[in-house]
């Protein structure tokens, strides 16, 4: 019976260190920087994907699809963010916290430099608008010796400094005021503390119903810097959940296509930052679905990012570039 009795507290030790090490396996990693992340997590588990947006109309398609469950159909869990800075983006993503998010090609140039694998996933659809609250402008050229409100060393800076180009003037023709926040370049633009302001929807919607004008566009300059960006380490654990994305993002354009704008107006409302006073006048653009942004455009923008001082390496279009959706 002793003996029995040995064998018996071995048995059960066994079973309880098995029992330890399965549970320790299912619970140690939150998935998102695991190579086999995908692979993860109890059965029917939805994988998630965190995304960092700021607030601007590039960010609707990611979240109609959120609050549509388009994601979830398609397999994954959209885990949206909004920012009001791109530094405040950039602090999340540093600390680890995102795992895509939208972003500029100058962004995209730094992260690199600096020696941050981070790619191209595709292009979005963003926009940028010059606004001016003084009558003495009438065209961009008319900045000369003006302030303008601008976040540097992004997109925005590059947008204007094209603008100027092709207007005839250089940077150096204009007084720049450094202010990160959206919200804040709006309410002092409207309080006469410069001349002009670099603005994304809804600001500039917000700002033509206070009587702001606008002066150009990321449009009518040719230039299209908007992209959405994924580290190279999260391309590599979750290709599916990435791919199973972009599904839901086209289900998303498909969708407002088919809908009429009424039936997801207060979801841009709460999530994008729109007055719900303003609710008549938005205009949703005509989203197409997602694809992979212009080599020549990433190629302009690396120039300049170039010229600035903030990119010293040889990168390419084709370096930065990611082929997990588009090939």
């Amino acid at each position: 019976m002793k003996k029995n009795g040995t064998m018996n507290k071995i048995l059960l030790l066994l079973l309880t260190t098995l029992l330890a090490a399965l549970a320790a396996g299912c619970g140690s990693s939150n998935g998102k920087n695991s190579p086999s992340a995908e692979n993860t997590g109890t059965a029917g588990e939805t994988p998630s994907l965190s995304l960092g947006m700021l607030p601007s109309i590039d960010a609707i398609p990611f979240i109609i699809a959120h609050e549509q469950g388009f994601d979830r159909k398609r397999g994954v869990n959209l885990d949206i963010q909004t920012f009001k800075s791109a530094k405040d983006r950039d602090a999340a993503f540093q600390a680890g916290k995102l795992e895509g998010f939208s972003a500029d090609l100058v962004a995209v140039a730094i992260y690199n430099n600096a020696g941050l694998d981070v790619k191209i996933a595709s292009a979005t659809f963003g926009e940028f608008d010059l606004l001016t609250g003084n009558d003495g402008i009438k065209e961009v050229k008319d900045l000369k010796g003006k302030t303008v409100i601008l976040s540097k060393n992004t997109s925005t800076e590059y947008t204007v400094a094209t603008m100027l180009k092709q207007a005839g003037l250089s940077e150096q023709d204009i007084n720049v005021t450094e202010v990160p926040q959206i919200p804040t370049r709006l309410e002092l633009l409207k309080n006469k503390k410069a001349d002009a302001a670099v603005l994304p929807e809804p600001f500039v919607t917000m700002g033509k119903a206070s009587g702001l004008r606008v002066l150009g566009s990321t449009h009518s300059a040719g230039i299209h810097p908007f992209v959405f960006a994924i580290p190279q380490s999260a391309i590599d654990a979750k290709p599916k959940a990435i791919q199973a994305m972009y599904a839901a993002y086209d289900d998303a354009v498909a969708y407002m296509k088919s809908h009429d704008q009424s039936e997801y107006v207060d979801t841009i409302i709460k999530a994008v930052g729109y007055p719900e006073t303003l609710k008549s006048q938005i205009q949703v653009p005509d989203y197409v679905p997602a694809s992979q942004v212009d080599k020549e455009q990433v190629a302009a923008a690396f120039a300049w990012a170039k010229e600035k001082g903030l990119l010293t390496k040889d990168l390419s279009p084709e370096d930065v570039i990611s082929n997990v959706q588009f090939k």
